[in-house]
């Protein structure tokens, strides 16, 4: 990326040795994130100077380690799309979400949509599975090591905004946007053990969703939030849910979602804004106190529950490859269009 709208530039760069506590993984895939559109296109600044490479959802090989991570040479690996340095006050504190040195590919550094990365070493979550760097799809998930380069977001993301809201069996859980993030955030919860009820303006989503643990569908085009209300808590008397302590996880990264995300709010109801967007809503914090609810933000996933994401894919407890299309970096220009303009159902993934 050289500038805001402006095509991207192919250049070469050299692989020196990794110096110490730093990886340099051989991209076998990088996910496409709106996060890179919001980089791209809508005037969000990077944290290092342009010219930079841009994508943080990134699977790969070791194919060489600094000092004291030899071990991870030659291991297939996902890339913690934010990684904690470890030692600041805030990391100390058991808060690396918000480590003010934390490293975020196609952020921070030149990021995945490139042939090589230089990644902090820890936190590198190893895909131990035989065959994953030949390409096979590996036993269970039905995906390839590429597939998987969206753990690195779409998948630990919402896994670590669940986890945080404690969602368990019995729960009654509502997605608000079912993309790549929402869509999986839907799965994990039924994984969990949660009833899961989501809304998206796309017929496609909720069609594909339903097959993969969405309860009930709904599409929010041109209804009024009272009546969404009242059917959501129509459907939860019905499924014998509970009707308070709703857990509520706004994944649409829109000004509607989140302003529809919040007339969901109710006795006890957690909400949890995943999806991020520049647009400002008006919304009543009252509410929050009228409702005894919560209301907290979710940056990212730590690196130590990104193995416990992978183990869901690898299970087969949510599935990846039905949501997940392939191309090749050569074509990253046209497909960070497609994603702009929401012309693709599936989270795209660039292969070298």
């Amino acid at each position: 990326m050289t500038g805001v709208g402006e095509p991207l530039v192919a250049v070469e760069f050299p692989l020196p040795e990794p110096a110490r506590g730093e990886a340099l993984v051989r991209v076998v895939g990088c996910g496409v994130c709106h996060t890179d559109i919001g980089f791209l296109f809508d005037g969000v600044r990077t944290a290092a100077a342009l010219p930079l490479a841009l994508g943080h959802e990134i699977s790969g090989e070791v194919v060489a380690a600094g000092a004291g991570f030899e071990h991870l040479v030659g291991k297939a690996v996902i890339v913690p799309a934010v990684t904690p340095c470890g030692t600041c006050e805030s990391c100390r504190a058991g808060h690396g979400s918000i480590c003010s040195r934390q490293c975020m590919p196609g952020n921070h550094v030149p990021g995945g949509f490139a042939t090589h990365v230089f990644v902090p070493a820890r936190g590198l979550c190893v895909v131990d599975e035989p065959g994953a760097l030949a390409g096979a799809e590996l036993a269970g998930s039905g995906c390839t090591l590429a597939d998987l380069a969206v753990v690195a977001d779409a998948v630990s993301t919402p896994y670590q905004a669940l986890r945080r809201a404690r969602v368990g069996q019995g729960d009654f859980v509502i997605v608000v946007g079912l993309g790549g993030v929402g869509g999986f955030a839907a799965q994990i919860a039924r994984a969990l053990g949660a009833t899961v009820v989501g809304f998206d303006v796309a017929p496609g989503r909720l069609a594909a969703l339903t097959e993969h643990g969405l309860a009930q569908g709904f599409d929010p085009s041109g209804a009024d939030p009272r009546a969404l209300r009242d059917a959501v808590r129509a459907y939860a008397k019905e499924s014998g849910a509970p009707s308070t302590y709703w857990k509520i996880f706004e994944c649409s990264g829109a000004a509607a979602g989140q302003e529809l995300a919040w007339s969901m709010l109710g006795p006890g109801a957690y909400l949890s804004i995943v999806g991020y967007t520049r647009d400002k809503v008006s919304l009543r914090l009252s509410n929050l106190m009228a409702f005894d609810a919560k209301a907290v933000g979710n940056w990212g996933c730590l690196p130590e529950l990104y193995p416990e994401a992978l183990a869901l894919v690898l299970e087969g407890r949510i599935a990846l490859a039905p949501f997940v299309e392939r191309h090749p970096l050569d074509d990253v220009w046209n497909v960070l269009n497609q994603v702009r303009e929401h012309r693709l159902e599936r989270r795209p993934v660039l292969a070298p």
